[in-house]
């Protein structure tokens, strides 16, 4: 007589723990120690507390467009990015466009500023300020 088999069989090495399934990516923001340093120094110069709000709306010459503002706080549903004791406020709806952006600071002969290196950016505009995505 045949004995009855598991209909799932599971393999695991002895003492080893059961596999988990996998994580989820973390949506992340990057920032440069140099956007640091230059994000730090305007909130002293304005005297000013709490983060910058980075975040995404429509419009602009590519279709989007990147907020950058000063933020007492951060709100309930932000995802909150700590660099060097600066935080990042980034709200979940502009995080989908976000995700994975790096935000340098750039110096050159013809300007310096911020400057979005964004990954989901399918088109950009000549002031690096409007994207599609």
């Amino acid at each position: 007589m045949r004995s009855r088999r598991p209909s799932t069989i599971t393999r695991q090495r002895a003492g080893s723990q059961p596999r988990r399934p996998p994580r989820r990516k973390v949506p992340m923001v990057e920032v440069t120690s140099k956007a640091v340093e230059k994000i730090r120094q305007a909130f002293q110069r304005e005297g000013v507390q709490g983060g910058l709000r980075l975040g995404v709306l429509g419009g602009g010459c590519s279709g989007l467009s990147y907020q950058f503002k000063f933020d007492a706080k951060p709100r309930p549903t932000d995802q909150v990015f700590n660099f060097d004791g600066v935080q990042v406020f980034v709200d979940p709806k502009s995080l989908v466009f976000l995700d994975g952006m790096t935000l340098d600071w750039k110096d050159s002969l013809m300007q310096s500023g911020f400057v979005f290196d964004n990954p989901h950016a399918k088109k950009s505009c000549g002031c690096g300020t409007s994207f599609s995505g």
